[in-house]
């Protein structure tokens, strides 16, 4: 089984992208990031055209998180407790294929210092306790999309370059360490402990082609799935394509 993650950068401006990506890689559960549109105007029948059923949670122009998947797929949840007033679309959970999916969209949070890191650390804070929650069900769960953390300064290209970025901030660093030590385990490390493998290339300066990269596409499993992960793989070469995302889609295998 090949579960998926994509920052798709806007799903209706990159549907053409993400369909051939459908099709080349044939993954059996994709995550989605920054849809970018409402509700209303996600591309359900498109997707469902091409294999895949799905569950959103849209907001107009920003944020928006999906779950695609070739079975149908049962929502069990959108949005964290622990703030009524936050109206961002950050996080969506379905079940499918006997296990529990959390596809989250993590604030960048810059400019740091400031509000807009205040609120990282506070969303952070409300995901620690949801999947503190998730921990005590005894089925396999994998929380998964752009956590929007360098974890370590392996997972960038220059690590002083980030020093004064939100991504790279200690607290932000902390907070997904935390994560690990609630009984996490990053799927990509776990199998390639000391590889620079990197998921996000900017747009400015020719990131992509001189592979100035960061990794900011994560997959936390449970101790449930664990023994299942056998393999793991940036589709990096989508990022050349015309018109993609910043993000390239990032996959893990399991057995059945």
């Amino acid at each position: 089984m090949k579960i998926a993650t994509y920052n798709v950068n806007g799903i209706n401006g990159r549907l053409a992208v993400l369909l051939r990506w459908l099709k080349e890689a044939k993954p059996d559960i994709v995550c989605l990031q920054e849809l970018k549109c409402p509700d209303k105007l996600f591309p359900q029948d498109a997707l469902l055209k091409a294999g895949y059923h799905s569950i959103w949670h849209g907001q107009k122009s920003w944020n928006g998180v999906a779950i695609l998947a070739k079975e149908e797929i049962k929502e069990t949840r959108r949005n964290l407790d622990g703030d009524p007033a936050d109206v961002h679309s950050r996080y969506i959970e379905g079940f499918v294929y006997g296990m529990v999916i959390g596809c989250l969209y993590l604030p960048n949070g810059n400019p740091a210092p400031g509000p807009k890191f205040d609120y990282k650390l506070s969303w952070f804070k409300r995901l620690h306790q949801h999947a503190k929650k998730l921990l005590s069900f005894n089925l396999p769960v994998l929380l998964i999309g752009d956590y929007n953390v360098i974890p370590t300064e392996l997972d960038t290209y220059k690590p002083e370059k980030y020093i004064t970025n939100a991504l790279f901030f200690p607290e932000s660093r902390l907070a997904y360490q935390k994560m690990l030590k609630l009984g996490w385990t990053d799927a990509i490390r776990y199998l390639h402990p000391n590889e620079r493998i990197y998921t996000f290339y900017d747009y400015l300066r020719n990131a992509y082609g001189r592979d100035a990269g960061l990794r900011l596409d994560h997959f936390l499993l449970n101790d449930v799935i664990l023994p299942r992960l056998v393999s793991a793989k940036v589709d990096k070469e989508v990022r050349g394509w015309e018109k993609s995302s910043d993000h390239c889609p990032v996959w893990i295998e399991l057995t059945a």
